[in-house]
């Protein structure tokens, strides 16, 4: 929609795109939070389960789960615009400066949650939403920061779209920011390891009464 409006300008787009993810952030983190932390993001997940946040045998089906939602949702924007359901983008985003920007968006986002979840859990879905918003316009790559939806863009021959051969660069510099922001967060607050459990938002475990949950938090 945001290509189909802006009469050629990227910036227009841009901005169609910005305001779009930035909401719907908001909403999605609310809306899937309490059922399951909603980790839409498989750079999130691990850097959740390296923590203790998430026990590794679950990571699996969750990181199944962002990629099939990735690509239904690639498909679903398809086909409400009259495009194929899936055609292979042709948009390039390729160099060392779409890399290390990927490397700071990923960076920034787990700085975001990492620093919130500890005192201000509630704020963290409005904080994500903040941060994504800024970060499509400070950074060159417009922060994908998300290698669920990075793969699944390939699939898009549009304004959002990125060639497949640029997905693996683009996936290696997300896992690497997550990585390190999770590092330095271990060392900022050694207690992190007890605050994982409620990344993004505090959320139920399946058979886990809301006491026990309490006293987990």
């Amino acid at each position: 929609m945001g290509e189909r409006l802006s009469g050629g300008s990227v910036g227009l787009a841009l901005m169609a795109n910005t305001l779009a993810t930035g909401a719907a952030l908001v909403a999605l983190i609310l809306a899937f939070g309490p059922i399951s932390g909603a980790h839409l993001n498989p750079a999130v997940t691990l850097a959740d389960a390296s923590q203790g946040g998430l026990l590794w045998r679950e990571v699996p089906a969750y990181i199944a789960a962002q990629l099939v939602g990735a690509f239904a949702g690639v498909g679903a924007a398809n086909i409400m615009f009259g495009q194929p359901l899936f055609f292979a983008s042709q948009h390039i985003r390729a160099g060392s400066a779409q890399l290390f920007s990927e490397f700071i968006a990923t960076f920034g986002l787990l700085s975001v949650i990492w620093g919130c979840v500890r005192f201000r859990a509630g704020v963290v879905p409005f904080a994500v939403g903040a941060y994504i918003t800024a970060a499509y316009w400070f950074t060159a790559s417009t922060s994908f920061a998300n290698p669920a939806v990075t793969l699944a863009r390939s699939a898009s021959n549009t304004f959002a779209g990125i060639r497949l051969v640029d997905v693996p660069g683009f996936v290696a510099a997300q896992m690497a920011g997550a990585g390190v922001a999770t590092i330095l967060f271990r060392w900022l607050i050694p207690s992190l390891p007890q605050e994982a459990s409620a990344v993004l938002i505090p959320h139920r475990e399946p058979g886990q009464t809301s006491t026990e949950r309490t006293n987990k938090s």
